[in-house]
């Protein structure tokens, strides 16, 4: 190594450089009320002017490799720790996997997601890799647990009725670590354990027949039986883990319901408190097509917007997903098709409450009044499975029931309880392909990650690169405007 060089004489530049970044620091933590973050300024004040700490001692290296890789380290380090606080505060990409909002965002669509929408969220895991949600593109988590901070968001602004919204999904705060089943653990454990029911008894109770009491007792012993089934199975499922809220997948819905609304939806119509809440444009419901023919024509699917995931699933079951236009422009081709109908969805099993029994379906729903904040419900055995979640799982608390029947909330004896957070109701556009608050419930304020703001790039995984494979349509096309 050469002799350390003499301290630079400091220069005008460099005391206008550390108060110019002192101040910016300083509303940045005013910005956060983070003011914690005070013990940092000295290091900005040292970086310019004392320089006690050798900030680029390789620039004295004689080694012109240690340079050289220094130097690509030093720009690696800066560009993690800005894409960090971008992605925290400001915006981050997010690319949309699934069907459940077509034809309103595309699978394939790439978003620029505002956290300024909704206000930004001072991150519950500070101590995560950029650009990486939950896991390591290797393998293994990307965050560390400790510490784990309070939620807490930056001038918050309310989520707005029919807006397009990205969130952590709520029902992953429990997941099996076998990737394909990271989402399912719920739906898995009360799907297995009446499986397990039913082999042990012979059949599955009337739930018509029971008490709230037998009710309760009975999904809980099918929650039982499922996680132990799980627990026994970890070479097909994985172990089972946990996710802290900012670091659960990411989902992208509709925002149909807001706090203190009451929603019911009535042969696929969503109504708010008794008045009808207009589907957006491009709403799908599947159908089912009696076709003339063998096969839809190939300019037909592409004007009708058809994925092949869809055309695989109608010539198997012989049911497709259609806007209200193109089931209009199907309709008109009297020499392809024989008749259209609506493929209702009444099966009344895996919707949410998964531990209470109500006899709803996707398509005739509730009424479910959805959580306020400062608002006080009612607690009886028959809506508390609808509400144990939000109340011992999103809000911490202790919830048992005595065998007698008697609801404990922290120990303490109660028939009410009174929220601390607001809750929304978020469901998808392609309504009969969609998982969303029918099947896991209510989104807490504090799963609420930002807006999609503006679709940048969109391509179509059915299509070749001279074939239509990126949509020059939906460029640079504005989310706000898809209603």
């Amino acid at each position: 190594m050469k002799k350390r060089k003499e301290k630079k004489k400091v220069s005008r530049g460099d005391w206008a450089r550390a108060i110019i970044y002192s101040i910016l620091f300083v509303l940045f933590l005013y910005w956060v009320d983070a003011w914690w973050g005070l013990i940092f300024l000295p290091f900005i004040f040292d970086a310019y002017i004392t320089r006690f700490i050798p900030w680029t001692w390789w620039k004295d290296s004689d080694n012109p490799v240690v340079r050289t890789v220094m130097s690509w380290v030093d720009a690696i380090v800066f560009a993690l720790v800005a894409v960090y606080f971008v992605n925290i505060y400001f915006f981050q990409n997010y690319t949309i996997p699934s069907s459940s909002l077509e034809k309103s965002l595309l699978v394939g669509d790439y978003l620029y997601v505002s956290k300024m929408s909704y206000g930004p969220r001072v991150p519950q895991t500070p101590l995560h890799m950029p650009l990486c949600q939950h896991t390591l593109p290797w393998g293994g988590k990307s965050y560390i647990e400790w510490p784990k901070w309070d939620y807490k968001r930056i001038s918050p602004k309310p989520v707005k009725l029919n807006d397009i919204v990205v969130f952590n999904y709520p029902a992953g705060d429990t997941i099996t670590t076998q990737l394909r089943y990271q989402t399912e653990y719920y739906e898995m454990c009360y799907s297995f354990g009446k499986q397990l029911y039913r082999q042990e008894a012979g059949f599955l109770p009337d739930m018509d027949t029971l008490s709230a009491e037998v009710r309760r007792e009975l999904f809980q012993r099918y929650y039982t039986m499922g996680r132990r089934y799980i627990e026994l199975s970890p070479a097909e499922f994985g172990k089972i883990d946990h996710r802290p809220v900012d670091r659960r997948e990411n989902y992208v819905k509709r925002c149909v319901g807001l706090p203190g609304q009451t929603l019911q939806i009535k042969d696929r119509v969503i109504f708010l408190d008794g008045v009808e809440n207009p589907d957006a444009k491009d709403v799908q419901y599947n159908y089912r097509v009696d076709l003339l023919t063998r096969y839809l024509p190939d300019d037909l699917i592409r004007e009708l917007g058809i994925s092949a995931e869809d055309l695989d699933t109608f010539y198997q079951r012989g049911t497709i997903p259609l806007t209200k236009s193109a089931k209009e422009k199907l309709e008109t081709r009297a020499d392809l098709v024989a008749r259209i109908t609506i493929d209702e969805h009444n099966e009344t099993d895996l919707l949410y409450p998964l531990n209470g029994y109500t006899g709803w379906t996707c398509d005739n729903y509730g009424p479910i009044w959805i959580p306020k904040k400062g608002e006080t419900i009612e607690l009886t055995l028959d809506n508390l499975p609808i509400y144990e979640r939000p109340i011992s799982v999103y809000e911490g608390n202790k919830l048992e029931v005595t065998n007698d029947g008697r609801i404990l909330i922290n120990d303490v004896e109660t028939n009410s309880y009174t929220f601390k957070m607001d809750y929304y109701w978020m469901q998808g556009d392609n309504r009969h392909n969609s998982a969303d608050s029918r099947f896991w419930g209510f989104v807490p304020e504090d799963h609420i990650v930002g807006k999609p703001i503006v679709i940048w790039l969109s391509t179509d995984k059915d299509r070749g690169w001279l074939d239509g494979h990126i949509r020059w349509n939906r460029l640079f096309r504005l989310v706000k405007n898809i209603y």
